[in-house]
């Protein structure tokens, strides 16, 4: 559900579209250095949520409407308008509209009925024409991203031939464009268990949201009928898909890239938490939602039960958590209390997978099940490190690295949310990780080539003679 639009120096022009009014849950609109035109129109004030209005910076005329001005006298609304030129501010222009509807009315009453007719007529054959032009039906998605019909899906995507993922919303199949390049097509499914609002609220979410650690969007289809999000393909699949492959010819995820993982999927956290105005809570943040391209980069994805907040500290109550199992904040299961360190737990729990390899719920051969943290801490309490990392790395990983990752993940799932660091502080305990593992993978490196060049062992090409000892937190 989006809360917070801002559309400044878009480029829209014409009259303020009526769309924006099924946005209900809106709190904060900024339409500022557009291009937009007409009288600013009665529906904004009927708006009940809506607590920030900025209209500056554009070529609305006539005044402001009596609805919207007394939710600003009231101090309900904080309106900016200043910088449209033809806008009237003062009381007289009030007046002379009332003196103009005063004699517009009657006018109206003189006109004879078939001109009226004509009238009413014309606007139907304008419609008509207008939305032939268009190609598409208008739906509730309004982007910049390219709009995609139906037959385009199918066309696409070769019938809906290949699937490549299945979610809460339906299927995700592989599609071709023009140029060539591949993309993911996620169709709504009509009985899917995640409904319209959420499907609408990840399209809204994905066309103001950039950065290069989440997935991108490319377009979108919204006939009303068949709904589908079309985003950029993710050739490497999710990163749960290279953690449980433990096939004989399975790729084994090496330790450094396993770090480089962590810190591009903390950036993109760290963008949603604090680059984005107001703050963005993914609310399911987990493995399989965490995407690699063909360069093993991480990208964060689906978006559907993300939440948007009004103000920096602000958090939300919900009576029916959702999210996934294994993931879910403790807190936020007891009290209902959703902010953004209920995404830094489900984060902690993504950096023990990282570590061991093992999902986040373990199941034995039995099928008992048992949550990572309560088969990893114990061991760590043991200060046995080298127990819980994944034992498909046959050692080759730094204990220093993987002593500092540990603590960084235990950091993170504390049971009370004011216990958790926020994403920024442990994006640079990261970073700092993966400085210490590439120093020490370059010392190995020259090591190996001072023994092939000398014969014998220079103690300057061996491991940090520190040894990284685990701090109370």
């Amino acid at each position: 559900m989006i809360v917070c639009r801002n559309l400044s120096s878009s480029k829209l022009n014409g009259e303020l579209n009526p769309s924006f009014s099924h946005l209900s849950a809106l709190v904060s609109l900024d339409l500022s250095d557009n291009v937009l035109t007409g009288q600013i129109p009665e529906w904004l004030a009927q708006m009940s949520n809506l607590k920030t209005l900025n209209l500056s910076g554009n070529n609305f005329n006539g005044s402001i409407p009596d609805s919207l001005q007394k939710k600003v006298n009231e101090k309900i609304l904080q309106l900016s308008v200043n910088n449209n030129p033809n806008l009237c501010m003062e009381d007289s222009c009030k007046k002379t509209r009332k003196k103009r509807n005063s004699f517009t009315v009657p006018m109206i009453a003189i006109i004879s009925g078939s001109v009226g007719l004509l009238l009413i007529v014309l606007a139907i054959i304008w419609r008509i024409k207008s939305r032939k032009g268009k190609g598409v039906t208008e739906g509730a998605i309004k982007s910049k991203n390219r709009p995609f019909t139906y037959s385009q899906l199918l066309k696409i995507t070769n019938n809906f031939t290949t699937i490549i993922g299945q979610g809460g919303f339906g299927k995700v199949y592989l599609g071709m464009l023009e140029n060539g390049s591949k993309v993911a097509v996620k169709m709504l499914c009509r009985t899917s268990q995640q409904g319209y609002k959420e499907f609408l609220a990840e399209a809204q979410l994905l066309m103001i949201v950039h950065h290069k650690n989440l997935v991108s969007l490319v377009g979108y289809c919204d006939d009303a009928e068949n709904m589908a999000l079309i985003y950029e393909f993710m050739e490497k699949g999710d990163l749960r898909q290279h953690l449980s492959d433990k096939g004989m010819d399975a790729y084994i995820l090496p330790w450094n890239e396993r770090l480089r993982i962590a810190v591009d999927a903390a950036q993109g956290l760290d963008y949603l938490h604090n680059g984005c105005k107001p703050p963005i809570v993914h609310r399911d943040l987990k493995t399989p939602n965490i995407l690699l391209n063909e360069n093993m980069q991480a990208k964060i994805a689906d978006f559907g039960l993300s939440k948007a907040f009004s103000a920096e500290n602000d958090s939300y109550i919900s009576t029916c958590p959702a999210g996934t199992p294994g993931y879910l904040d403790p807190e936020f299961q007891i009290s209902g209390n959703l902010n953004k360190k209920s995404d830094v737990f489900s984060f902690g729990i993504i950096l023990f997978e990282l570590i061991t390899g093992y999902p986040a719920v373990m199941r034995s051969a039995n099928g008992n099940a048992m949550h990572i943290l309560q088969w990893v801490i114990p061991i760590i309490q043991r200060g046995d490190v080298q127990s819980i990392v994944d034992p498909r790395l046959n050692g080759n990983f730094s204990v220093n690295s993987a002593w500092m990752l540990v603590e960084i993940a235990m950091s993170c799932i504390p049971p009370t949310a004011i216990q958790r660091p926020d994403i920024s502080g442990i994006l640079a305990e990261l970073k700092e990780c993966w400085d210490m593992e590439t120093t020490t993978n370059r010392n190995q490196r020259l090591g190996s080539c001072r023994r092939s060049s000398a014969g014998t062992l220079d103690m300057m090409s061996s491991e940090p003679s520190y040894e990284y000892t685990p701090s109370a937190r």
